[in-house]
């Protein structure tokens, strides 16, 4: 299935009432990575008040959070929910609170640490991942202008290109497309290029 993830590790931060809200995010693979970015942010940020988390991996469909301290359902939730309504995986988030001696009360707990949990999305911005096959293409030097030509119209991303003997191109196609692709570079070339199916993976467009 294709998923969406943040392209990489951002921070932002906001001021509420003198509490101090710092938001950090990365995409994350595995339980293991969760955990470790958890306890280097508690590391960084030790006099903090809170470091509220929450964080979802598809491996084994793991979801986790934790309000650490503030009143249940006032932080960690209000963070999860704000991935999820990202259709966000493969993400943890931080949430640091500096407390600054007044008190927000339920409702505005629950604003602060979803508003900072979305402007941390937003400084790490979103990336949309496709299942994909990789495929290597081969052909004679007078074949190449026509494929060149059509790989545009099948969003194909090309990868590596080797310019020897014959043409070869690496390219990550999307598996939807990668079917249609080859009826058409088979139709184009007569059935004289060479396309050899590599693996499966994820990549972005």
């Amino acid at each position: 299935m294709n998923y969406t993830t943040v392209k990489s590790a951002a921070k932002a931060s906001f001021i509420e009432k003198r509490s101090e809200f710092i938001g950090s995010i990365k995409p994350v693979n595995t339980n293991e990575e969760a955990v470790e970015f958890i306890s280097g942010i508690k590391a960084q940020h030790r006099k903090a008040k809170h470091n509220v988390y929450a964080y979802i991996l598809r491996k084994d469909n793991i979801i986790r959070y934790s309000d650490d301290g503030e009143p249940q359902g006032t932080a960690g939730v209000p963070v999860l929910d704000v991935l999820k309504k990202q259709s966000l995986t493969d993400v943890c988030c931080v949430v640091t609170r500096y407390f600054g001696g007044i008190l927000l009360g339920g409702g505005g707990l629950v604003r602060a640490y979803s508003h900072c949990a979305a402007i941390a999305v937003s400084a790490a911005g979103i990336l949309n991942m496709y299942e994909c096959i990789s495929a290597e293409l081969v052909m004679n030097y007078d074949m190449y202008g026509k494929v060149s030509y059509v790989l545009p119209d099948f969003e194909v991303k090309q990868i590596d290109s080797d310019f020897g003997d014959n043409v070869k191109l690496t390219v990550n196609v999307k598996k939807e497309l990668y079917q249609p692709l080859c009826e058409k570079l088979t139709d184009i070339t007569c059935g004289k290029i060479l396309i050899k199916k590599n693996r499966e993976l994820f990549d972005n467009f």
